[in-house]
């Protein structure tokens, strides 16, 4: 009960003994306390050191100082440094509020408005944070990694765990190349851990976070104008987009599972690749859209080319529908 005043356990059981066998020597407290020599010894000097012990000048004996003075000035002492402690906080708060009166304007929200529109990463980054927190029953999100290291940034991983915890349903789909990278293969590892949903898929159509059916944020396609984003409120697109997941989820392939193989006899990400080609997407789009580099890409297009025995990506196209590899509607005319 004293621990708050800087008495552990055993050093008040000694200072209590000593209170109520004055005179007590060494032998018999460590006798009646169950103590050994070296515990006794420890708890003296940190009597010694609070201010309760004295010794007699006449007979050098030790005894305790009783607790209405020797506790009162401990107690006093704490009351002095909570005291000091409470201005401090105080002036802390003072300063916090100065300090949000000067900060720039919070993140935009959407109010009434069933559309927002969102510039810069730095607002995108805020609304998001703040619309996943006040998610309640289900987060679900498309992840590409273009032009990532990492399919999130570490930041994000107490938000994901304050969600789970509280048993919001998570699920996200990241491209099948997050796969190859060790850091993507980590976070997502560690997502599985705490109970959230991740697949993958050979490409995904944008990034997007859909929390609880009621708002949807849609990142735009970089135009060169700098980053941008959609926050969406209404219902009937927000339940389209929502669709679009469920589609996309349904064909992804699970974390732990390798990915399934295409009905050709192409990898997924082969024949994700092929599709692309045939609809004249260039190298550097194919890289962006497959999460890989643009090196990875071309040698990706090469196999491919190779596999349908194509000398050019015309052909490849033709090849494919011919073998079945592609519906006809995915090749020009």
């Amino acid at each position: 009960m004293l621990d708050i005043l800087g008495l552990d356990r055993t050093t008040e059981s000694v200072y209590r003994e000593m209170l109520a066998a004055p005179g007590a020597g060494a032998r018999t407290l460590c006798a009646r306390l169950g103590l050994a020599e070296s515990e006794l010894r420890g708890a003296l000097d940190r009597l010694s050191e609070l201010g309760l012990l004295r010794t007699s000048p006449e007979d050098r004996q030790v005894d305790p100082v009783r607790p209405e003075l020797g506790l009162g000035l401990l107690l006093a002492r704490q009351q002095a440094e909570l005291a000091t402690q409470q201005q401090r906080v105080e002036a802390s708060r003072i300063a916090v509020a100065e300090l949000i009166s000067e900060a720039p304007p919070a993140a935009p929200s959407l109010g009434d408005r069933t559309v927002l529109h969102l510039n810069g990463a730095g607002d995108i980054r805020d609304y998001a944070m703040a619309v996943c927190e006040e998610t309640e029953e289900e987060l679900r999100v498309f992840a590409p990694t273009a032009g990532r290291a990492a399919p999130e940034p570490v930041e994000l991983r107490p938000l994901h765990r304050r969600l789970l915890a509280r048993g919001v349903a998570s699920r996200t789909v990241y491209m099948d190349s997050v796969r190859l990278d060790p850091a993507g293969v980590a976070h997502a590892e560690w997502l599985t851990s705490l109970g959230a949903g991740v697949r993958t898929a050979p490409s995904l159509p944008t990034r997007m976070i859909i929390c609880d059916r009621r708002v949807a944020l849609v990142v735009r396609r970089d135009d060169g104008s700098g980053p941008g984003a959609v926050a969406i409120a209404s219902a009937e697109v927000v339940e389209a987009l929502g669709a679009l997941f469920e589609t996309v989820w349904d064909s992804a392939a699970p974390w732990g599972a390798p990915p399934r193989p295409s009905p050709s006899d192409l990898s997924r990400q082969q024949a994700e690749a092929l599709r692309l080609l045939a609809q004249g997407h260039t190298d550097e789009a194919i890289a962006k859209r497959l999460g890989v580099s643009t090196r990875t890409a071309r040698r990706i297009a090469s196999a491919v080319m190779t596999h349908l025995d194509a000398r050019s990506r015309f052909q490849a196209g033709v090849h494919a529908v011919q073998r079945g590899c592609l519906p006809r509607t995915d090749v020009p005319p």
